[in-house]
């Protein structure tokens, strides 16, 4: 097991913006986090190497390799976040630093975390660029590059340390779908190849299906299904995961979308959260919380019909 988190709930104030998060990641998977913008998703990548603003406040725990993270100073964070646990932004473009030479974004990681030379460092960031074929943009600026090869950058910057794990925030964000592949294909291939574990995070099911090993479905910072990828595919239980499905285009069919939006975080309804999208509700929906059941082997489900 390489990261287990356990009741993690984050807070604004007195509103809980994520509430009894639990799951975990075993070495070499690749676990997918899905839902629709809002959900808490990013919230959640977020607060597992605590780059949260200082307004949220953490409870519960957070285990990587048997170390409790949220317990550790942030001197001590300092020394896994990149090197141990790596991040794929979402927006690249205001990730880079628009001043400096993409390999020098590159080789500054290097230099802290290995404490190597300049020379060392430019030398290894060359062998990561490539190794992922854009070693010609080495000198280039960010503004020079288009989308894709931003991300490209940001990945070259996930891997050069060679991290345990990589979360990778909607890492196709604002790209075409021939470059949204690519990305994929290069997260996927370097997870599996390395043997690392991929925490992939995104708003389109579709994506994810083809990629993960479990999946764990977010809506509105709680968790409503978790299991096998293979399996929650073929048998998704939860009302949201199956509108979920609904919005995945198919020939001659139309788009199904899901009527509503995610609640305010801090006035959500009384009862099941979702109740108010649902096309099952029943009356008892709109005054109990469901409880998180075990339906079958590695698969949970959150709704009052389980």
């Amino acid at each position: 097991m390489l990261l287990r988190v356990e009741n993690l709930s984050v807070y604004y104030q007195k509103f809980p913006y994520l509430e009894d998060i639990n799951f975990s990641i075993e070495r070499g998977e690749i676990f997918s986090i899905v839902g629709e913008s809002g959900s808490g998703k990013t919230l959640t990548g977020l607060s597992l190497i605590n780059l949260l603003p200082p307004y949220f406040k953490s409870k519960g725990k957070i285990f990587f390799d048997n170390t409790n993270l949220l317990d550790l100073p942030e001197f001590k964070l300092r020394n896994i976040r990149g090197k141990r646990i790596s991040m794929v932004f979402q927006d690249p473009s205001t990730s880079l630093n628009p001043v400096m030479k993409v390999c020098n974004q590159i080789a500054e990681m290097l230099i802290y975390h290995f404490n190597l030379s300049k020379k060392e460092a430019l030398m290894k960031t060359m062998e990561i660029l490539e190794r992922l074929k854009i070693s010609h943009v080495a000198n280039s600026y960010p503004h020079q590059l288009s989308g894709g090869m931003k991300q490209r950058i940001m990945i070259g910057m996930a891997i050069a340390c060679s991290p345990e794990l990589i979360i990778a925030d909607e890492p196709t964000t604002a790209l075409d779908v021939t470059v949204q592949e690519e990305i994929l294909d290069l997260l996927y291939y370097l997870t599996k190849n390395d043997k690392k574990s991929l925490l992939l995070i995104s708003h389109d099911i579709n994506i994810v299906s083809e990629y993960a090993d479990r999946i764990m479905v977010m809506y509105a910072g709680r968790i409503l299904e978790e299991g096998g990828m293979e399996e929650v595919y073929k048998n998704p239980l939860h009302p949201y995961t199956k509108a979920l499905f609904k919005c995945i285009p198919s020939e001659g069919e139309k788009i199904e979308g899901i009527p509503g939006s995610i609640p305010n975080l801090k006035a959500l309804p009384e009862g099941c959260i979702f109740h108010p999208r649902c096309e099952f509700k029943k009356p008892l929906c709109k005054k109990k919380i469901p409880s998180y059941v075990m339906v079958s082997q590695n698969h949970y489900v959150r709704c009052l019909l389980f």
